[in-house]
């Protein structure tokens, strides 16, 4: 992690409304859990623990810690968690009935160096790889931090394509955006994000 990285965990609560908390390597351990006390505090959620898991830095890593804390278990990318894993941007954490959004900013050299070298330009995408792509993002409209990319379904649906064509199309994109050797449940989220990143597609888009 680049010190020039700003990180930071975002969530709605139940009646709406946005909260973030940045985190700092100067207090490189953020506590979550029903507790009032709680770095990251969920007071109103019965299905969360006084102290559920901890978002801490390790080495040059942020990570999320559950290790037996939590009575219901803390899920990551729609997997339990089980001890200590790292965060990865755009991991989507969920607590109880709470989703939280870990995202980086303004990554360092490393992390602009690959992802320009592993980011096709936009005139090597067919008209309908765009389309796909844009239908994918569309979830993200207005910046909606919770969103998740469009099923291949809803893709399907707004494109008058099959589903079948829109995995093809998608596994033609996961390569073209170095996204290919990422875990399944990672590489759809990664790929909006590149391309949003990448300006390819653009709020105007959506």
């Amino acid at each position: 992690m680049d010190r020039d990285t700003e990180s930071r965990l975002s969530y709605s609560d139940r009646e709406g409304h946005h909260h973030t908390v940045d985190l700092s390597l100067e207090s490189p351990r953020v506590t979550i859990g029903r507790s009032p006390g709680s770095d990251l505090p969920l007071t109103e959620d019965d299905e969360v623990s006084r102290l559920h898991a901890v978002v801490e830095c390790v080495g040059s890593h942020w990570t999320i810690l559950d290790d037996g804390l939590s009575r219901n278990g803390t899920f990551v990318n729609g997997e339990r968690l089980a001890g200590r894993r790292r965060l990865r941007q755009g991991d989507s954490i969920r607590i109880g009935a709470t989703r939280i959004r870990y995202q980086e900013f303004g990554g360092g050299p490393d992390e602009a160096t690959r992802m320009g070298t592993d980011m096709p330009d936009v005139r090597s995408l067919t008209e309908t790889q765009r389309g796909v792509l844009t239908a994918l993002c569309r979830p993200y409209k207005h910046g909606a931090a919770f969103a998740n990319p469009a099923s291949n379904q809803q893709i399907a649906e707004e494109l008058f394509l099959s589903v079948d064509a829109i995995k093809t199309h998608l596994r033609t994109l996961f390569a073209k955006f170095g996204v290919g050797d990422l875990p399944q449940n990672q590489k759809r989220v990664r790929l909006a994000e590149r391309a949003m990143r990448s300006g390819i597609i653009n709020e105007r888009d959506l």
